[in-house]
């Protein structure tokens, strides 16, 4: 099969999606391929979704985002009323935090079929392998292209093909479901299980999303181990199949263009790197990667101005938050008992600005 097409987007997820759709509305003509059988599953993430208000106090250059995130109520499973974060000892310490949690199969799903209808077309089951002059080499066949989007992921193929940094010293997690009634309160928790480790329970409609991740630089066992371990001490119905993926933990990459291609979303570290959101970053960063990629086709715009809009609305509270992510390694990381100590000192306040990518001292 050959195939050409003016934007190549590799990879389905809210990256992805939400690029092929402002790209395609601008009159370019888009293919999107996803190297799974069918978009947004397994589901690797835990599916809590900010409010417009939360994401804007968190990335105030990013303008008017409201339309961005003006998802149909269908999608919309829980309504949270706030954050507990739960010290190694148990000690809870209330946030006020506002948004909901999805259904992230379904919300993929949407963004596609969002992207569809501006005229994106969609080939599943497609395995992008490498570029080659001008071309991209699948598991399909070869398609060429003018531009590149790399949507595919904290390893991505993409990048290496390109010339571009990859993430490193990304987080480990596992995420599963668990059946239950739950309090419209996510759930973090720091330490318990294993130094360095973190879990959550974020609430849906008669289940959660629960998983762990962990820092391997002090812990060194497994993951399924201290799944367990997490879900005996919660006493979890589990409902799935635990899914893993990796979390990048260093904030935005310095390049995310390099010739005729673009990276987007986990691939290009746009992932706050204190709790591992990246869904808003994505849509975000994927509107401006798309209208960038189409007008470039239209009349020659620069690439580099999609890397410049990233500079101004991620860089800096991204940069905060690695620092504080890299801050609690040294300080709060080495075991529960200085993991206690540390939240207590912090304060809620303080741990409030630490999940929303402020510094935590003037």
């Amino acid at each position: 099969m050959m195939i050409k097409t003016d934007i190549l987007v590799v990879g389905s997820g809210p990256a992805g999606g939400t690029a092929a759709k402002y790209a395609a509305a601008k009159g370019a003509s888009v293919t999107i391929i996803e190297r799974r059988p069918k978009v947004g599953v397994p589901v690797r993430c835990g599916e809590l979704i900010p409010s417009a208000e939360e994401i804007s106090g968190m990335f105030p250059n990013a303008g008017d985002i409201t339309s961005l995130f003006d998802m149909p109520d269908n999608l919309k499973v829980r309504e949270i009323e706030g954050i507990k974060l739960v010290d190694p000892k148990g000690r809870e310490r209330l946030l006020d935090f506002t948004g909901y949690t999805t259904d992230r199969d379904r919300f993929d799903r949407h963004l596609i079929s969002e992207a569809e209808k501006e005229g994106a077309e969609l080939i599943t089951g497609c395995l992008f392998k490498n570029t080659e002059n001008g071309k991209a080499i699948t598991s399909v066949g070869e398609i060429e292209y003018k531009i590149i989007i790399g949507a595919d992921g904290p390893g991505s193929k993409v990048a290496r093909s390109l010339g571009l940094p990859r993430n490193v010293n990304s987080y480990p997690a596992v995420t599963a479901q668990a059946s239950g009634d739950f309090e419209p309160y996510v759930q973090m928790f720091f330490g318990g299980i294993a130094p360095g480790a973190y879990s959550w329970i974020i609430p849906k409609k008669g289940q959660a999303n629960v998983g762990v991740g962990f820092s391997p630089k002090f812990t060194n066992g497994t993951l399924s181990d201290y799944f367990e371990k997490f879900r005996a001490k919660h006493s979890l119905r589990v409902t799935t199949e635990l899914e893993g993926k990796y979390v990048p933990s260093e904030g935005m990459l310095p390049r995310l263009v390099s010739g005729n291609g673009m990276i987007v979303g986990d691939s290009a570290g746009q992932v706050i790197p204190v709790n591992g959101g990246g869904i808003p970053l994505a849509i975000i960063a994927g509107r401006i990667c798309g209208e960038t990629a189409a007008d470039s086709i239209a009349d020659g715009r620069s690439l580099t101005e999609y890397q410049n809009e990233c500079e101004k609305i991620f860089r800096r509270p991204l940069k905060t938050a690695a620092y504080n992510k890299r801050m609690a390694d040294i300080f709060a990381f080495g075991s529960d008992r200085r993991t206690g100590i540390c939240m207590k000192m912090l304060g809620p306040r303080r741990m409030g600005n630490l999940i929303r990518c402020k510094r935590i001292f003037p």
